[in-house]
């Protein structure tokens, strides 16, 4: 019985093996496939010949390309406005201290305003120099 079986087996393998699916017109699926399968190949193959083509043109167009670069003189930066001297700033602060405090200390107070601010900004004029000296 085991012999019987194992004939079978080999007949019925041996019988798979030796039919081939055709379809009406006699061709092989298989070869259909394969023929699919080289198809697909040259066309992709197709593809990457024109993408190395497309590449290689850029390529072509980048060396060709001129990059011009524009040299200016730079634009001067504005100049820095220049900063009140200590001297001046205690003129100033001097004047008016002198002016307001000769305005009320005075009968006259247009008299009196003009001759403390005109002591109020030597003073200042004074005490902003020796500052300006210190921080040299």
């Amino acid at each position: 019985m085991r012999s019987l079986v194992m004939i079978l087996a080999t007949v019925g393998v041996l019988s798979f093996s030796s039919c081939k699916n055709t379809d009406k017109q006699g061709v092989v699926e298989s070869d259909i496939r394969t023929a699919t399968i080289d198809s697909m190949n040259a066309v992709a193959e197709k593809q990457r010949i024109i993408d190395s083509m497309k590449m290689e043109n850029e390529k072509a167009i980048q060396e060709k390309e001129v990059i011009v670069v524009n040299q200016q003189a730079p634009v001067a930066a504005a100049p820095q406005r220049k900063k009140w001297s200590g001297a001046a700033k205690g003129a100033v602060i001097g004047a008016g201290v002198g002016a307001i405090t000769g305005a009320a200390i005075s009968k006259k107070k247009g008299e009196g305003a003009i001759i403390g601010g005109l002591a109020g900004a030597g003073l200042g004029a004074g005490t902003g120099a020796i500052i300006d000296d210190k921080k040299k």
